[in-house]
């Protein structure tokens, strides 16, 4: 046998006890964008690699056992809330769809019921914080709706948080950003930061009283790109409890990416597509440019890099996996859709992670996170009800 069968094997062994919490795939919005939502059209249950990165089958070879299914809509979407909804709709239909595998999921409990029953728990998380239209009432019903977390921006700026890849206007989070943190917190949704500025990022941080996520985001040491981490906000998650949750997305992980995105991203809008826009017609425009100029590939020995920058900066308790699939073009080499875990395993195996070490990265950081932000929720709504405040009173 190989050293490199064994550690897959390894790996496969680590991740039938201990399987991936992915913390963000987007697949509801490549069922909206692809086929409308039409689940007959890219039924899950069969062969989708010509069209996504995740099936049931691809996710079973992954050793996946828990998967937040991002709900998020553009933030230039008019009708966000309704457009949310209409994610939200689709996961759950997802999940009544395909009972045999997946299982919905509301707390840390359900997670571990899942995981005793050999299906996937089912989690969903809004990506940006223009979701909820600046109302706490509509944050609530989207939590009753069974989102777990919500990241506070996406791309762009809302109107109390500043995003990462946009120009500072509250200066990290506004008065009534900090109510919705601590609305969250009552409820027992994770504060999540991908996407926010640092300056979002510390300010939730002093503001939140539970542990927050980074659903997929990497580190700012190792790549230098304004969605990743710095490690003065790392090195807080010890004392907060949260976890970061490093992504496979080349663009945030390889220094030489970021330098090739840029010029791609701008190709793509001199040709009329949204820099993020993954449809049939949006590929071509991408395809074309990567063959005239050939991207710098990332591969799993990159995002292990990522890994080991954050377990020495956050400690191995404060660590995760955001995966992105379905919401990124491209993938690095070995990580090209939800069957490739066992890659990165076999690849921190190699590197001398523990068997512990990979038990808390896979999965037991990210139960734990969800378990602690309910029990604050609990000691939070002891104490004080539903918040009525608004955007225009603690903003003007």
């Amino acid at each position: 046998m190989s050293a490199v069968t064994d550690s897959l094997d390894r790996a496969r062994a680590l991740l039938a006890d201990f399987p991936v919490v992915d913390g963000h795939n987007d697949l509801p919005w490549a069922l909206r964008e692809q086929v409308r939502y039409d689940l007959d059209a890219r039924d899950i249950a069969t062969d989708q690699s010509a069209h996504l990165h995740t099936d049931l089958a691809r996710l079973r070879a992954g050793g996946v056992g828990a998967q937040y299914w991002s709900v998020y809509v553009r933030s230039d979407l008019p009708g966000a809330l309704t457009a949310t909804i209409e994610q939200i709709d689709c996961v759950r239909r997802l999940i009544e769809r395909h009972p045999g595998d997946l299982r919905a999921a509301l707390t840390a409990a359900d997670m571990e019921a899942a995981r005793a029953e050999g299906r996937i728990a089912s989690l969903m998380g809004a990506e940006g914080g223009h979701s909820i239209d600046n109302s706490l009432a509509a944050l609530r019903g989207l939590f009753e709706l069974g989102v777990r977390y919500m990241t506070l921006t996406h791309n762009d700026n809302n109107a109390w948080a500043d995003s990462a890849t946009d120009e500072p206007a509250a200066g990290g989070l506004s008065a009534f950003g900090r109510e919705v943190v601590r609305e969250m917190n009552r409820l027992g949704m994770l504060v999540d930061l991908s996407h926010v500025a640092a300056t979002t990022m510390r300010d939730a941080l002093d503001t939140s009283v539970a542990p927050v996520i980074f659903s997929h985001s990497s580190a700012r040491a190792v790549c230098d790109h304004p969605r990743n981490v710095p490690d003065d906000v790392l090195e807080r998650l010890p004392a907060n409890g949260g976890v970061a949750m490093v992504t496979f997305v080349p663009k945030f992980v390889l220094q030489a990416a970021v330098d090739w995105t840029v010029a791609a991203d701008e190709n793509m809008r001199e040709h009329g597509f949204h820099h993020l826009d993954t449809t049939a017609e949006a590929m071509k425009v991408h395809r074309a440019f990567e063959e005239a100029t050939p991207r710098p590939v990332a591969t799993v020995a990159t995002v292990a890099d990522h890994l080991d920058h954050v377990r020495e900066v956050a400690g191995v308790d404060h660590i995760g996996i955001g995966g992105d699939y379905d919401g990124t073009a491209f993938t690095p080499d070995g990580l090209g859709d939800v069957s490739c875990y066992p890659n990165l395993v076999a690849e921190l195996l190699d590197r001398g992670w523990s068997r512990a070490d990979l038990a808390k990265l896979t999965w037991q950081n990210a139960v734990r996170v969800l378990g602690a932000a309910e029990d604050v929720a609990r000691d939070e709504q002891s104490r004080r009800g539903p918040s009525n405040a608004t955007l225009e009173q603690l903003d003007g």
